[in-house]
């Protein structure tokens, strides 16, 4: 799966690119049953600490970090060696009032990189009513926006990190996926997400790539997965691949990896919450 060149111009100009085609519906089936036949083992729902990093916890999620449907698009982007930072699952309820303020990731992930890209894959039905992405065009250009941590228990980012200027909120873009496909956004646009007023969970999975060259500029130490190409500049410790879902190694090294990933987020916190 190509980007198209007016897709690619679009990337470069607003900072985005939508639908993009990944899954096949009996595919999507498939991991949405796996995800959920987990939940359903402990209690119906992700931990917190079980949310990011989740790539070294479940090996469905590896696989998918690793996919040439997800790594070719990528590539386009930011070039044919990638690592990949991070995964998060963001699920909000049927009827849910969980939101995401307007934020920029840039401003609290201590990466070096103006090249870090989001794939955001959906596995259920993600449409303004579920509460999907919405975008500020353009943001991804210039300085990075003041940001105010405004703690809420509805908001599903670690510190409730806000944009304090004013942004325009006529000039927000949607992004409704249908189950399988995927968007892309350059980490320095800014982006919200609102409640879900369906009534079907909204699943989503964001994957964070980057180019080797990136350095993490906040935290003494870092993780990433080495998933096309080659490192030169071993920045990050190379994570494990995990050999099944929840393989004992790569559980371990989730707990430091988790942990390295929160004292980084939370820098300069007031508080220091277990939404990661």
């Amino acid at each position: 799966m190509l980007l198209t060149d007016p897709q690619i111009r679009q990337f470069q100009d607003l900072g985005y690119a939508f639908p993009l085609p990944v899954l096949e519906p009996g595919e999507v089936a498939t991991l949405r049953d796996r995800l959920q036949t987990f939940e359903a083992g402990q209690g119906g729902r992700l931990k917190p600490e079980q949310r990011s990093k989740c790539h070294l916890l479940f090996k469905w999620v590896d696989d998918l970090i690793r996919d040439a449907r997800i790594l070719d698009a990528v590539e386009q982007l930011i070039g044919p060696d990638i690592l990949c930072w991070n995964t998060i699952f963001w699920i909000k309820e049927a009827g849910s009032e969980s939101f995401v303020s307007w934020h920029q990731d840039t401003r609290y992930w201590g990466l070096s990189s103006d090249k870090v890209v989001t794939a955001w894959l959906a596995l259920s039905d993600a449409g303004i009513n579920s509460g999907c992405m919405r975008v500020m065009p353009g943001t991804h250009a210039g300085d990075v926006l003041e940001h105010e941590d405004r703690y809420h228990q509805d908001n599903m980012l670690t510190r409730g990190q806000e944009i304090s200027g004013g942004l325009d909120e006529t000039k927000a873009v949607p992004m409704p996926l249908g189950a399988g496909e995927m968007s892309i956004h350059n980490y320095r646009l800014a982006h919200a997400s609102g409640p879900n007023t369906s009534d079907d969970r909204r699943i989503g999975l964001s994957m964070h790539f980057m180019p080797p060259e990136t350095k993490q500029i906040v935290g003494p130490w870092d993780c990433a997965a080495l998933v096309r190409g080659q490192d030169d500049y071993g920045h990050f410790e190379a994570t494990p691949v995990p050999s099944c879902d929840f393989d004992d190694a790569a559980v371990a090294f989730h707990a430091k990896a988790a942990e390295a990933l929160r004292q980084v987020l939370y820098v300069d916190a007031e508080q220091n919450t277990q939404k990661v």
